[in-house]
């Protein structure tokens, strides 16, 4: 009995230390940007007064959402109103807009204009048919 629990013990910690190397690699690779391909939804974190990442790429249809991680209020407004402008967000709050037209779209902290980013927004691929 004491084995089989300390053989599970055993199994669960490398278990978890594997998910976990994982979830530090793509932390890792979406440092400066991320590209979102066939998704429906993709986060962008509002922590240290920036934005991150700072530029966002993805298949029109995509809902981006932002988060505020920050202790303080943050507001999400497009440059030109080229999409709608976010209520305050208070800490842990979020705000999400679902891009449905291709093109850039620059982005700022409408309490904080330094605070700057951008998403991409590619076309929505056809089908996979083969001509």
């Amino acid at each position: 009995m004491m084995r089989s629990a300390v053989s599970a013990a055993l199994i669960g910690a490398a278990v978890g230390a594997a998910l976990a190397g994982g979830v530090l690699l793509a932390q890792a690779q979406s440092a400066k940007t991320a590209t979102v391909s066939a998704a429906v939804s993709a986060a962008v974190s509002i922590d240290n007064f920036t934005f991150n990442p700072p530029t966002l790429t993805v298949k029109a249809g995509t809902t981006v959402t932002w988060t505020n991680k920050d202790d303080i209020p943050h507001g999400i407004a497009a440059t030109g109103n080229a999409f709608s402008r976010s209520p305050a967000l208070d800490t842990d709050n979020a705000y999400s807009f679902t891009f449905t037209t291709p093109g850039s779209y620059q982005y700022f902290c409408y309490l904080h204009p330094h605070m700057t980013g951008t998403i991409v927004v590619e076309a929505a691929t056809g089908s996979n048919a083969t001509p």
